[in-house]
């Protein structure tokens, strides 16, 4: 738009601008509210587009909840053998696997066991002690 047709140029020396005497187009009325005002009502499409995550769920994490780090299948350790011999070592029948060491926290279920080994990690599941029994080998807790 060309500036000589805007409002502003147009009513210069008008006092309102079309605006009315008292009031109109001033202060927070015509914005809808000071601040955040009207998220939940009249403001709501906008919240919705520009600002998703004003409303979000608090949710409560429990203290006693524990993150495990890292964490490997019982169909990845006879890769992870192959790769890390240096880590492991032989004490009496078994070759020792130690994941920790590794920088792995818990063995899954996952796959199946090819070798007899006995593993050293933190934790793991029923189904990965079952798999590495049934395959010759025995876990560990350290």
């Amino acid at each position: 738009m060309a500036t000589a047709k805007r409002k502003v140029r147009r009513l210069r020396g008008s006092r309102f601008h079309g605006w009315g005497q008292v009031g109109q187009h001033r202060k927070s009325g015509r914005r809808g509210g000071r601040g955040r005002a009207g998220l939940h009502k009249h403001k709501w499409t906008w919240t919705v587009k520009y600002d998703k995550d004003h409303f979000g769920k608090n949710v409560f994490t429990p203290p006693n909840r524990v993150e495990v780090g890292s964490w490997i299948n019982v169909g990845s350790l006879n890769e992870i053998y192959q790769k890390y011999e240096s880590h492991s070592s032989d004490q009496g029948d078994l070759p020792v696997l130690d994941l920790t060491k590794l920088g792995y926290e818990k063995l899954l279920g996952g796959g199946s066991a090819s070798r007899p080994l006995k593993i050293l990690v933190k934790q793991f599941t029923t189904t990965a002690k079952e798999k590495v029994e049934k395959a010759g080998g025995q876990l560990v807790k350290v």
